[in-house]
């Protein structure tokens, strides 16, 4: 058996953004219009249920969904992200524990749960940053030890926290020549994931690729981000590693509306499943947990 078996069998699946330059973002479409306001309270409104009713509606496999990217904004509790940063709770990790509450929505329907991390922490953050060790003056290749070992000491509560309800992770910005990463750093974050989980399967991103690619030796999907959706794979291993491919339907990461027909969408994700590929569609997500009627009327049609 391989490790990512269930990956293979699920076939496609969503990828959600939910991220406060987003969803908390006056003017965004992600925002509603609702406006700015805390992201505790951000986090707060995004309905679940309603998220789980419109995947299962779709036959969508799985998700995945951010816990953070760039900022200093987790979207569940994390003691040892507070105590690094010198945080309170819901000042940067909401109070609210969204990965628990997805977990027991999508459970309802067989739905697994994936989580994305990154790789450059709150980077863009000007004083936790520092506390954390890696700034945006250190770009390009600034990386340390001493980062890699706080930020997964923060993924390692999480994967402990969490154990078998998050199926995998996908973890961005672990870029070699940009950030400087090397495997030994890398090794940090894999080896929290399986501690919190042996069976968690892990993908590590080195940036947008136009084929399937493995980047770190022990990887068992690869990250497979690509701007469009037109790629299919030539084995399902690539290295031994699942091949696996993330795109965006809209014309921007989680941008509504659909470059793809849903006749396309079937008959690629078919096409891609039949070589050995699993596919990922990323699309937009209202702050609300609503989602964009086009691009769900799209993949409903795969398995329709």
């Amino acid at each position: 058996m391989h490790p990512a078996d269930r990956l293979f069998e699920k076939k496609w699946g969503v990828f959600n953004h939910y991220l406060n330059h987003d969803q908390n973002c006056e003017g965004t479409p992600n925002n509603q219009g609702v406006g700015e306001t805390s992201w505790d309270e951000c986090v707060k409104a995004l309905d679940v249920e309603k998220m789980a009713d419109a995947l299962h509606s779709i036959g969508a496999g799985y998700l995945f969904i951010t816990v953070m990217q760039g900022s200093a904004h987790m979207i569940a509790p994390n003691e040892t992200f507070d105590r690094i940063a010198g945080t309170k709770p819901g000042e940067a990790c909401a109070t609210r524990d969204l990965v628990s509450d997805l977990y027991d929505a999508l459970s309802k329907y067989d739905i697994d749960l994936y989580l994305y991390y990154t790789g450059d922490g709150p980077h863009k953050h000007p004083e936790i940053s520092k506390k954390f060790g890696f700034t945006d003056d250190m770009i390009p290749g600034g990386m340390t030890m001493e980062f890699a070992e706080k930020w997964a000491a923060v993924l390692e509560e999480y994967c402990v926290k969490y154990g078998d309800k998050v199926k995998g992770w996908w973890i961005d910005g672990c870029y070699r020549e940009w950030f400087g990463y090397n495997d030994e750093q890398l090794a940090l974050y894999y080896d929290a994931i399986k501690k919190g989980n042996p069976k968690a399967i892990v993908a590590m991103n080195d940036g947008v690729d136009i084929k399937y690619r493995k980047y770190y030796w022990r990887e068992d999907f690869v990250c497979g981000e690509m701007n469009d959706v037109n790629v299919i794979p030539t084995s399902r291993f690539i290295g031994g590693a699942q091949a696996h491919l993330l795109a965006p339907l809209g014309t921007f990461w989680a941008t509504y509306g659909s470059r793809y027909s849903g006749e396309y969408l079937r008959c690629f994700t078919k096409l891609c499943n039949m070589a050995g590929g699993v596919v990922t569609y990323d699309i937009a997500l209202g702050r609300d947990g609503s989602y964009d009627p086009e691009q769900i009327e799209a993949l409903a049609a795969i398995n329709g």
